[in-house]
């Protein structure tokens, strides 16, 4: 065994800038560079020694640039689009309400771009009629939103990737992988739907509502009046701190016009991607916070059932932008790194009271999915109500419930629901 850095860096030249690696023996080598990523397995043997190093390092994102480039779609208009960290390409879709300079200081999206960035190039870009990209254009539809995502990863010379859509942008993300299913590898989407607003709208009242909505965010622009922002900023982020809340209200100002906002709102209110839902297989992972007052918990279930295998995660919040103080924030990284299989370089750092407030860590042996059963197990679901929740046929969740059983080393329901209530299972979703 190695041992040091000191000592791996005359085997390996190319590691000299690791930091704070732990060496350990073991069956394979991996490799971390500096702050970001984890290389893939590069030798088992490294002369006569085995290695492995433990991807336990210190994440700094202050060291985190972006670098941002121009590009022009198909009918002339300029779009601004910025690459961060190193790893896997990890294409994030454009919102309606985005400014790649701004959100890059922002306390309320931030943090979302380092943990993206963390193993991952993450691309992102402002869509058209927003932040860096052009405001001034003539078109603005879901195949203009379509086409230009196209545009950026063409740009970006990526010919496979991962694509995340976040709010609106899992429309666009759909829409995309339905039309280039071969180079898209993984599929996120968060807080997203398949009906927008102004399509799943049935009453009267929730007819009226989407108009008086559209009619506010004109008056949000036209009229220096922070309490027509606060209106849309608060349905966004209902805990979010007076800070949060006003760095949202300056980027509605700073990211559009009232017309293009109005405009991109209406566009993505009247969107329907459930039939091309149906037609995707590629891999993906929908998680949606269960309280979430800007897109109905409803309809990130609906749209997990619309795509085939698709796994399903609650989250325990009301925020449609999740924030680091809270405790979805780590169940959603958890479940993010575990989907691209790099469930061992979670840090501690990097997911807020994870530790010794998560009953997960008085049961280690269960995995991910397991965890989940056993949190509504807690909680007195039954299991077809499990399957439900989940997405999972009866047939599956009893199977797991077995897996359970064996693990915890119990032989009834009532056993394993003491134990984790005993846990704190039935504290946390």
């Amino acid at each position: 065994m190695y041992g040091s850095i000191a000592n791996l860096e005359k085997v390996i030249p190319s590691a000299a800038k690791v930091e704070a690696a732990v060496v350990h023996s073991g069956s394979r080598c991996f490799l971390l560079w500096p702050h970001i990523r984890i290389l893939s397995v590069i030798s088992n043997n490294i002369g006569d020694k085995i290695l492995n190093i433990s991807p336990r390092i210190m994440w700094d994102s202050n060291q985190l640039s972006q670098e941002i480039r121009f590009c022009r779609a198909q009918d002339g208009v300029q779009l601004a689009y910025a690459k961060t960290g190193d790893g896997p390409p990890l294409v994030k879709v454009g919102t309606w309400l985005t400014h790649l300079e701004y959100d890059w200081e922002s306390p309320v999206w931030r943090p979302w771009l380092d943990g993206l960035s963390r193993f991952h190039t993450l691309y992102r870009y402002d869509p058209r009629g927003c932040g860096l990209s052009d405001w001034d254009v003539d078109t603005i539809s879901l195949d203009a939103l379509v086409n230009d995502l196209e545009t950026i990863v063409d740009a970006a010379g990526l010919k496979q990737f991962a694509l995340m859509g976040i709010s609106q942008g899992g429309c666009i993300a759909i829409t995309y992988a339905a039309r280039h299913p071969e180079r898209v590898t993984h599929l996120v989407i968060y807080g997203g739907y398949l009906y927008g607003p102004m399509r799943r709208a049935r009453s009267a009242i929730e007819i009226e509502q989407t108009e008086v909505f559209s009619r506010l965010l004109k008056l949000a622009w036209a009229i220096d009046n922070p309490a027509y922002k606060q209106v849309l900023s608060t349905e966004l982020l209902p805990e979010g701190t007076a800070e949060q809340i006003g760095w949202l209200n300056d980027l509605q100002r700073v990211s559009t016009s009232a017309e293009n906002a109005v405009k991109l709102y209406k566009v993505y209110s009247q969107a329907d991607v459930a039939e091309l839902a149906t037609t995707l297989r590629i891999r993906t992972l929908v998680l949606h916070a269960n309280y979430d007052a800007a897109v109905p918990f409803a309809d990130g279930r609906l749209l997990a059932t619309h795509i085939a295998d698709a796994r399903f995660m609650p989250l325990d919040s009301k925020n449609h932008i999740l924030l680091p103080t809270e405790r979805a924030w780590g169940q959603f990284w958890r479940e993010f790194y575990d989907f691209f299989g790099m469930s061992e370089a979670i840090n501690p750092d990097h997911t807020p009271d994870e530790t010794a407030s998560d009953p997960a860590a008085s049961i280690p042996q269960l995995t991910i999915r397991e965890r989940e059963i056993l949190h509504l197990l807690a909680q007195g679901y039954r299991n077809d109500e499990i399957a439900q929740v989940l997405v999972l046929t009866p047939k599956t969740v009893r199977n797991y419930i077995s897996h359970i059983y064996e693990k915890l080393n119990v032989t009834s329901r009532g056993e394993a629901i003491v134990l984790a209530r005993e846990a704190g299972f039935d504290k946390h979703q």
